[in-house]
């Protein structure tokens, strides 16, 4: 499978992720440590959802393009809703900022991103889409690999895990790359998105990272539909790590709304394994 996020940009799961991804980096922000984010599979930056991919697909219409239209919505929503007409001053949706974007906007003086991506065509987008930016580095890299080696760093460490789930090892190299870093960082923090479509998949891998994070994750699951089908994405999950609890409500109050508003017959949970 030749995965292409261009098909998938501004859906349903890209929502949920990246306005969490904004509270994420909002409470990080507040913080008085020097902040180091390090995104193992950053993408290309910026999307066009009015191109040929995405109309293709359809997901974008059915996911930001909702959103757009949706007058009632959390504050956990605003944020991103602000990030997305930033980018389209003219009105409408056609470019929609990737995760990398989201983050370099939100980099104090003295903060760093890392931004990995291992397709050399992405990259080169995602390295001109970053030029200039203070504070932020591209590579062309293994991410898993690049965050498994880092050093220790004196700051705040956040890891964002996000791949794209085409090689059949993705969950597992998930879990030996939490373990590997919280050999070295054990307070490093992390947002990590996994596709839902089976439970059996899905809790292998709770399983699979029990032991290493001890109690300090939180698991937020938006059900999109029921889980009838293993063969579909029906819905996708958030796992936060070395997160408090403040954080919960408004994980909860953003999937929530997401599946009440785009899913069909839905569920949101917020659990700790």
């Amino acid at each position: 499978m030749n995965y292409r996020h261009s098909f998938h940009a501004g859906n349903f799961a890209d929502i949920i992720k990246h306005a969490m991804l904004l509270l994420v980096m909002e409470e990080l922000r507040a913080g008085q440590a020097a902040l180091r984010v390090v995104d193992t599979h950053a993408g290309r930056g910026r999307y066009d959802v009015g191109g040929a991919d995405a109309s293709r697909s359809g997901e974008a219409k059915v996911g930001i393009g909702r959103l757009a239209e949706a007058g009632d919505f959390p504050a956990a929503i605003t944020g991103l809703r602000t990030e997305i007409a930033k980018l389209n001053p003219a009105g409408g949706i056609k470019i929609y900022p990737g995760s990398p974007e989201l983050i370099a906007n939100r980099l104090r003086q003295g903060d760093s991103y890392l931004a990995c991506e291992l397709r050399a065509e992405e990259h080169s987008v995602l390295a001109n889409t970053m030029q200039g930016r203070a504070g932020v580095k591209t590579a062309c890299v293994d991410g898993f690999q690049c965050a498994a080696e880092l050093s220790a760093f004196s700051g705040e460490t956040f890891f964002l895990i996000d791949p794209p789930f085409e090689r059949a090892d993705d969950y597992a190299q998930i879990a030996r790359t939490l373990r590997l870093v919280a050999q070295r960082s054990p307070g490093a923090r992390f947002l990590i998105w996994l596709p839902l479509k089976d439970l059996e998949t899905f809790d292998s891998f709770v399983r699979s990272i029990e032991d290493i994070c001890h109690g300090s994750v939180i698991i937020a699951e938006a059900r999109m539909r029921p889980l009838a089908d293993p063969l579909k994405m029906n819905g996708c999950v958030l796992v936060l790590v070395n997160f408090g609890k403040e954080i919960e409500a408004p994980v909860k109050d953003l999937i929530s709304w997401v599946v009440k508003t785009l899913g069909e017959n839905g569920e949101a949970r917020v659990w700790r394994p």
